[in-house]
């Protein structure tokens, strides 16, 4: 099977035509209505700096049911001692929404550098403009005021597009995650696409299905509406404040 090469002015191809990897599609458009266009249907960008942007949807796709998330016994210790000083004043650990993107991508590229990351300034710059357009969301973990964790990911109806976390502090991505899933449940939104299966995303309740189920509950959740994300503190078990 040859790579379709696709021109800006292109629409990408449909999934069914993936490779048995998972690779649909090859181009040089990055941008946000090609990023809205390519998640709207199943695809992902993810590729080496330098090289053409290639678009993935693989078989079977990672995906983590909310109500289906792990919670370790420490971590659900942490969480317990969180909840309980959550209300406080001066509570050295907070959770927040869409605070720093710019600083969690940031991060999260910085820690994959040593072994080599997809997530480029390129990459960075237009998840940045994404965020912006309202369609890209970050929770960042803060102890004592220092950004010690966190997340990024895409929204779009109801389905929410898991790109990277980051951890500086043991259980620091982990917390920023248990808040993002209690925040989807409060959303009506029951899935959070993981894309690739790995071992880490097994422990938290992730499991891969195939893709034509993702395609299925991918085209239910784009026919509802997107919910209204909060700007700033994020409680366990309390509706967020929009």
């Amino acid at each position: 099977m040859s790579l379709v090469w696709v021109t800006p002015d292109q629409a990408l191809p449909s999934p069914e035509h993936a490779s048995p990897e998972g690779l649909v599609a090859a181009g040089l458009d990055l941008s946000v209505p090609r990023l809205l266009e390519a998640y709207s249907q199943g695809m992902f960008p993810w590729y080496s700096p330098g090289d053409p942007v290639l678009w993935w949807s693989p078989d079977p796709r990672m995906v983590l049911e909310v109500d289906k998330f792990k919670i370790s016994r420490s971590l659900g210790k942490k969480l317990r001692q969180i909840a309980r000083q959550q209300d406080q004043n001066e509570a050295r650990l907070r959770v927040t929404c869409d605070l720093a993107f710019e600083q969690v991508i940031g991060q999260c590229a910085a820690q994959r550098s040593a072994t080599g990351t997809w997530i480029s300034p390129d990459i960075q710059q237009v998840y940045t403009d994404l965020h912006h357009s309202g369609y890209a969301h970050s929770i960042e973990t803060w102890v004592d005021n220092k950004l010690v964790g966190g997340l990024y990911g895409v929204n779009l109806g109801r389905f929410f597009f898991g790109e990277s976390m980051f951890a500086l502090q043991t259980d620091a991505s982990k917390i920023a995650l248990a808040h993002l899933v209690d925040f989807l449940k409060f959303a009506g939104i029951p899935y959070i696409d993981c894309q690739q299966e790995t071992s880490h995303l097994a422990s938290l309740g992730a499991s891969p299905i195939p893709r034509a189920d993702f395609m299925d509950a991918l085209a239910w959740a784009m026919n509802q509406p997107s919910p209204v994300w909060p700007h700033g503190a994020l409680q366990l078990g309390q509706p967020p404040t929009c």
